[in-house]
């Protein structure tokens, strides 16, 4: 019999497995896929590096850090480029401007009305009903007017989030941002008293990469792990029988008391449909869009814009595919050989189809929409692209309400648990922190 089974090695299942380690239990995790980590998967090609999930990790308060540490990472991280500050935005004449207070004033990305209700910000009335979820379009709205969903908010769900701000929960996908106002009764004061409370010696917030990627993260934990981490091994029976967790593989089974599902939802609906197909169904009605993630590479002449800064968003009322651009070659050093540059186009997402389109189709579309916008001449060096089909979760409205009838359907399952990023945050950071306080909480006995 297992102390614990974890089925996911993905950055959840590892981080788990690592922390109850730590507190002294002995997990048994299973991985389907020949290596762990999930979406972090980075590869060296022709001299270009590339991230093909998320890019980055944002280093926020002292757990993640810390972990860091632990796993003797600190040598290999890389520290984003300072321009990595400036973030830009396709205004209403198609020219990419930079993020900044200068928005208010030029750049052709709002109109005077549009700046005007933009500084009114703390003159609106909080909503005067602030239980329940809100879309994030309708607060942006309420709280800064439509130029600001417009042109400013709109783009970065669609970049950061793959999703449409009319159907995702601000309460549940940008819950900071909705406590701004239930805290200060508006924005700006909300952010005024958080910045009082911030304690002396909080650790800056850092955003990195490692050397040779992201992927150096998850195969450092699975070294760590040794034997508790199983590749190699799709779940594919799952029941409870006499107060344990019968969990199978081919031909392989094990058996435990404590079960952690560190699965995208679906297919952890899929593993409980036999056991509880209603808590099977609120899993799998979890929506997931797909992205497609493409790394393309130029001679440095070819490209026009200065690219320095992070990347590009693209606000959806230009009615283009892709949803953003980062200039990865200036984000982290060693992403590309000398005298050229990478760029990391992301397209699909929830309110566009990618069904049936292969990656030359998905190429041409992403060249002929930026290259006018970035100024590129002539053809890729070096391109490659990768298709998520299920690329992150979407937290619309209802999600909160969801979760609570997860929690307690699966409170009626003894033992059995969920570590996942469709669960309290979908950002790498997220992900290792709730697996760490998961850790802490566990009450458990030996």
């Amino acid at each position: 019999m297992e102390e614990v089974i974890i089925i996911g090695g993905g950055i959840s299942g590892l981080a788990t497995a690592y922390f109850l380690r730590k507190r002294g239990w002995s997990p048994l995790l299973l991985e389907a896929g020949a290596a762990p980590g999930g979406n972090l998967q980075s590869r060296q090609e022709e001299g270009y590096l590339r991230d093909m999930g998320p890019n980055s990790l944002m280093l926020k308060g002292r757990i993640v850090p810390e972990w860091l540490r632990e796993l003797q990472l600190e040598g290999d991280i890389v520290e984003a480029n300072p321009l990595a500050g400036r973030r830009y935005v396709l205004n209403r004449h198609r020219q990419p401007v930079a993020l900044g207070p200068g928005v208010l004033f030029g750049g052709g990305l709002l109109s005077i009305r549009g700046r005007l209700r933009l500084l009114g910000e703390p003159f609106q009335p909080p909503h005067p009903t602030p239980d329940g979820e809100e879309s994030i379009a309708d607060f942006v709205r309420r709280r800064l007017g439509d130029e600001a969903l417009t042109w400013l908010v709109d783009p970065f769900v669609s970049g950061v989030f793959a999703g449409n701000p009319a159907r995702l929960s601000v309460q549940a996908t940008l819950p900071r941002l909705a406590a701004l106002e239930q805290d200060g009764g508006s924005l700006l004061r909300g952010a005024l008293r958080a910045r009082k409370k911030k304690l002396p010696g909080t650790p800056k917030t850092r955003l990195v990469s490692f050397r040779e990627g992201l992927q150096v993260l998850p195969l450092r934990v699975a070294n760590t792990l040794g034997d508790t981490l199983r590749c190699d091994t799709p779940v594919d029976q799952l029941a409870y029988s006499g107060d344990m967790w019968q969990v199978g593989s081919g031909n392989q089974t094990w058996q435990s008391k404590r079960l952690v599902l560190a699965l995208p939802a679906g297919a952890a609906a899929r593993l409980l449909a036999q056991t509880d197909a209603t808590l099977a169904r609120e899993l799998d009605a979890i929506p997931y869009p797909a992205v497609g993630s493409l790394s393309i590479g130029f001679r440095r002449p070819q490209v026009e814009h200065p690219l320095d800064g992070f990347g590009m968003l693209i606000p959806r009322v230009m009615g283009l595919e892709t949803l953003g651009v980062l200039f990865s070659s200036t984000l982290f050093p060693g992403r590309a050989p000398a005298g050229q540059v990478l760029l990391t186009a992301f397209i699909g997402g929830s309110q566009n189809v990618l069904a049936g389109r292969d990656d030359d189709d998905l190429l041409a579309t992403v060249l002929r929409e930026i290259g006018p916008l970035l100024g590129i001449s002539g053809d890729p060096v070096f391109s490659r692209c990768r298709v998520w089909p299920k690329a992150i979760p979407q937290y619309e409205i209802g999600h909160l309400d969801r979760m609570k009838r997860i929690d307690t359907l699966s409170a009626g399952h003894p033992g059995l648990h969920f570590r996942a990023n469709w669960q309290g945050g979908v950002a790498l950071g997220d992900c290792i922190e709730q697996a760490w306080e998961f850790s802490q909480t566990a009450d458990w006995q030996h």
